[in-house]
């Protein structure tokens, strides 16, 4: 496996941490969004894409991000609940995830490898003056690359733009026989 690929998305803005999303393709033929740079306590490190935990409200079944104290449809208070994954924190105290891996490497050897060309094309990017800053994530529909955004504008001569006009109507003919009285 080969990863083909990277495209970096510079952010910038309040979060310090996070520095950059990256998008890897494998193989040309496989693509992961959503990988994070983020600036640790011990330097850059790579965060694979994830979700937000939840758990239903025992009222109302709506799902709730783990660790909320009401529920956001009904309102009502959610029961605190002991969660049985923790995962290394600070001074190796165990604390609880609240998020969930959706793709992430299984080998040392894979995260290792990913890493290094998640950061490569990062510090490349970084030192790229000719390349313009991407400020928005790849799924914000402001980005160029989102399917909702607007074409980019061609570069050849165009028309003036019109307001778009009612079709026109057909005329309509009745004859005496076709009214009822």
């Amino acid at each position: 496996m080969e990863i083909t690929e990277v495209k970096i998305f510079m952010k910038e803005g309040q979060d310090k941490k996070l520095k950059a999303y990256a998008t890897l393709t494998f193989d040309n033929m496989f693509v992961v969004r959503n990988v994070k740079v983020i600036e640790g306590t011990k330097g850059l490190f790579v965060a694979m894409p994830s979700r937000k935990l939840k758990e239903p409200c025992p009222k109302c079944n709506f799902r709730n991000v783990v660790r909320s104290k009401y529920c956001n449809n009904c309102g009502s208070a959610l029961p605190i609940t002991e969660h049985k994954m923790p995962v290394p924190g600070a001074e190796g105290m165990p604390r609880e995830s609240e998020h969930k891996d959706i793709a992430h490497p299984i080998t040392a050897e894979c995260r290792d490898y990913i890493q290094k060309r998640v950061l490569e094309a990062f510090q490349n990017e970084k030192k790229s003056p000719s390349a313009p800053p991407h400020s928005s994530h790849p799924s914000h529909p402001s980005h160029p690359s989102h399917p909702s955004a607007p074409p980019a504008p061609s570069h050849s001569q165009s028309s003036p733009v019109l307001p778009p006009q009612a079709p026109a109507k057909a005329p309509v003919t009745l004859d005496d026989e076709d009214i009822e009285l």
